[in-house]
C-alpha cells in the first residue's frame, strides 16, 4: 500500500487507563485523547497495540465503567473513515465484540504483517514471544480459556469486575515496578524472537509493546526492533512517515 501524501502510520501502547488511581487515569485519558486529535489530520491509520486498559472484561450486557471519553474520540476518529487497529494485550485480552461493533475498529489477537511504501512492519503486544517466560506463557493460555472466560462471566458484574481491579492494582503499571534496565539484546526476549524470525523472512520494522521501556535497536543493516514503550511515564509513540519508522515523544 502506497501512502497518500503527507499522510502517516501512528503506534502506540500500554495506556493502562484504570490505574494507579482514578485521578492519574483519567489525566493519563486527556493526554491521549489530545494526541489522537493531533494525529488525526494526517493518520492514514492509527494502531493501539494492547493493554489500552489495565483491566477489561466484556459481559453480554455490560462493560467496565470509565474510559468514556477515549471510547468517543475512536468512535469519532472511525466515523470520519480513519481506521483504528486494537490489540488485545496481556491486561485487555478479555475484549470480545463490543469495540469492533460499537466503535468500528479492528481488532488482532496476534501479531500482524503489514507493508505500506515498501516498507514491511510486524505489529504485535508482545507477550509471550521469544525464549523464556514460561509461566506468564502458561497462565496466558489459562486466562485464553473459553471454558475459563465462561466461567467469568457467570460471576455478576459487580463482584467480578471488583476481584479484577483488586488484581489490577497489584500490576507492574500500578505499582511502578516496571522494569526500565535494558538486559543486553542477548537477554531481551523481543530482541531475540525478531532475530530469529528475520532468519525465516526479511522485515524491515518489528512494532511492540509489552516491555514498558521506549527502545529503538538495529538488528542487522535493514531493519529494527521498536518498542512503543508506555504512557505512564515516557508518553511514546511510533509513527511511519514515507519510508521511516521511529519513536516519538508526546509532551502536549
Amino acid at each position: 500500500m502506497t501512502l497518500p501524501e503527507g499522510k502517516r502510520i501512528y503506534f502506540a501502547s500500554d495506556f493502562h487507563l484504570g490505574v494507579p488511581t482514578y485521578e492519574a487515569s483519567r489525566k493519563r485519558e486527556d493526554a491521549i485523547i489530545a494526541w489522537l486529535d493531533s494525529i488525526a489530520p494526517t493518520a492514514a491509520e492509527i494502531y493501539l497495540v494492547g493493554d489500552i486498559f489495565d483491566f477489561w472484561f466484556e459481559y453480554k450486557h455490560a462493560i467496565p465503567k470509565g474510559f468514556i471519553r477515549l471510547q468517543g474520540k475512536i468512535a469519532q476518529l472511525t466515523d470520519r473513515g480513519i481506521p483504528v487497529h486494537f490489540f488485545t494485550g496481556n491486561h485487555d485480552m478479555w475484549m470480545f465484540d463490543y469495540f469492533p461493533k460499537e466503535l468500528g475498529i479492528h481488532m488482532h489477537r496476534e501479531p500482524i504483517r503489514k507493508e505500506w511504501n515498501g516498507v514491511s512492519v510486524v505489529i504485535g503486544h508482545g507477550d509471550g514471544l521469544g525464549p523464556g517466560d514460561k509461566s506468564y506463557k502458561f497462565l496466558k493460555r489459562v486466562f485464553a480459556s473459553k471454558f475459563l472466560q465462561w466461567c467469568f462471566a457467570r460471576i455478576h458484574p459487580n463482584l467480578g469486575i471488583a476481584i479484577a481491579n483488586l488484581w489490577s492494582r497489584k500490576s507492574r503499571a500500578a505499582t511502578g515496578n516496571s522494569d526500565e534496565t535494558f538486559h543486553g539484546e542477548d537477554k531481551e526476549y523481543l530482541v531475540i524472537h525478531c532475530k530469529e524470525e528475520l532468519e525465516k523472512q526479511h522485515t524491515d520494522y518489528f512494532v511492540y509493546g509489552h516491555r514498558h521501556l521506549p527502545l529503538t535497536i538495529q538488528l542487522n543493516e535493514h531493519s529494527r526492533y521498536i518498542n512503543l514503550g508506555e504512557w505512564l511515564k515516557y508518553n511514546t509513540y511510533g509513527v511511519l512517515e514515507g519510508q521511516k519508522l521511529e519513536l516519538k515523544e508526546w509532551k502536549g
